[in-house]
């Protein structure tokens, strides 16, 4: 029993060793800056504003430090905070300074737990604005990590596409043993290429949306941008109630992009 143990050990460090092997970074940011520093102008930008987004949010985005800033130890933090003339937050993206077309997209995060929180890692295609606008859904939308603070247990991957009426395609991933993901970082992770969008959490699959499943909603053979936000209220996790404490945080500990490396499967 024992060296069949040992023997599946090995083929373990194997596996993840050829994994690794398959993939070649190819952008990156480990928010290693000093603490109370932006994050970096050259990968960030934002979405500043209080419109609903779409989705009758509460929260107004800010570039603010007080909303978005590097702690020090080598975390990103979006913090969400309450006032008496409502809800702040941030909502950062690489449009216009990064984009990728296919590959291995993940982020290291900790979320926030609460009533109408709504955190998020997503990826927008870049023709959802500008000369070729083509708009939301048909630009596509892929949902790397979201999570409604009233289920703590739940993390959802999802793809948006042309005629689109807002559900998407996609599914759940729940922790075991009724953890929650705000008690400690998790990996979050979508493995995307021609044919087909694969989620994971953990390095764990949990959900892959084929191309030939998506049918006229896949709209992912072009190049999309980054987000990272912490929404207030909404129509999908309602608005926070008393239990709902602030300010609630998202840390993130890198984002990372690969692509395929040559001669890999």
């Amino acid at each position: 029993m024992r060296i069949a143990a040992l023997l599946l050990l090995a083929c373990s460090i194997v596996a993840a060793q050829s994994d690794t092997n398959d993939w070649q970074l190819v952008w990156a940011d480990e928010f290693n800056g000093p603490a109370g520093s932006a994050p970096d102008p050259a990968k960030w930008t934002y979405d500043t504003g209080s419109n609903g987004w779409g989705n009758h949010e509460l929260e107004n985005y800010t570039d603010s430090r007080r909303n978005s800033y590097q702690d020090g130890n080598g975390n990103l933090v979006i913090q969400a905070l309450k006032s008496a003339a409502g809800y702040t937050s941030a909502r950062l993206k690489t449009e216009g300074l990064f984009a990728a077309g296919y590959g291995k997209i993940e982020a290291r995060i900790q979320i926030p737990f609460g009533q109408g929180l709504w955190p998020a890692f997503w990826m927008l295609g870049t023709n959802i604005d500008g000369p070729n606008a083509v708009g939301w859904p048909n630009c596509g939308e892929i949902d790397i990590m979201e999570n409604i603070g009233k289920e703590p247990s739940i993390v959802h991957g999802t793809i948006h596409g042309p005629g689109d009426s807002g559900l998407g395609i996609g599914g759940p991933y729940t922790l075991p043993n009724g953890a929650k993901f705000s008690d400690d970082f998790h990996v979050f992770t979508v493995i995307w290429d021609p044919s087909q969008v694969q989620f994971l959490v953990d390095n764990t699959p949990y959900e892959t949306v084929t191309k030939q499943q998506a049918g006229k909603m896949w709209a992912f053979d072009h190049e999309f941008f980054l987000l990272l936000n912490v929404a207030v209220g909404g129509s999908w996790p309602g608005d926070p109630d008393n239990t709902t404490t602030f300010p609630q945080t998202m840390k993130v500990d890198y984002v990372r992009v690969y692509r395929r490396a040559a001669g890999s499967p």
